[in-house]
């Protein structure tokens, strides 16, 4: 799904509270000429739903800014909203090229019922995410595992996942994403084992 909006340039002296009140979203692209940067404005309701659509450091946005005849591919590198009221204060462009290498995150996305945890077991993830490398027409919208192979006192390394192609995990090849591991025993089950073995002492 393409994925584009349309940007303003700022107006020199304007102030963000005051942007906001007009219904605009101050925003900014880096990387577009250099280290050169660029203020911009984002209408309030394209923003929202550009991030209903987009994630940080994730998607491929297509940026058209008419004021300076620039139009480009970027990515979101960040978004500032209100510490509590979460309302949204602004908002980063980052643009890249076809061929440059980004550096990503990504989320996992598990799929099936693994073995294991048919026969009782309990899936313990404990990455939700993945660091990546890969160039902008590489970007996964997430990494998918299989998981139904998996039984119980199995788990799953880093280094082992099946990776779409042109994309690196930055991540230790050792580090588990998952594991299946036993169920805990019951309570009461352990409270008459201490018994039994209690009026075995006596």
């Amino acid at each position: 799904m393409s994925i584009a909006v349309e940007c303003q340039k700022r107006p020199e002296g304007s102030k963000p509270r005051a942007l906001r009140r007009q219904g605009l979203i101050p925003a900014a692209l880096y990387g577009h000429n250099g280290a050169e940067s660029v203020s911009l404005t984002v209408k309030s309701k394209d923003a929202q739903t550009l991030l209903k659509n987009a994630s940080i450091n994730n998607t491929l946005i297509d940026v058209n800014i008419p004021d300076i005849s620039w139009n480009g591919r970027a990515i979101i590198r960040e978004v500032q909203t209100h510490p509590w009221k979460k309302t949204l204060f602004h908002l980063s462009f980052f643009s890249v090229s076809a061929g440059e290498t980004l550096e990503l995150v990504v989320p996992i996305k598990l799929v099936g019922k693994a073995a294991g945890v048919k026969d009782g077991g309990i899936l313990d993830q404990s990455l939700t995410e993945f660091n990546i490398s890969c160039t902008p027409i590489n970007i996964p919208e997430f990494i998918e595992i299989d998981v139904s192979n998996f039984e119980i006192g199995t788990n799953l390394t880093v280094g082992e996942v099946i990776l779409p192609e042109g994309v690196t995990v930055i991540e230790e090849p050792e580090r588990i994403v998952f594991a299946i591991v036993a169920p805990a025993k019951p309570v009461e089950e352990t409270r008459e084992e201490t018994e039994i073995v209690t009026e075995e002492l006596i």
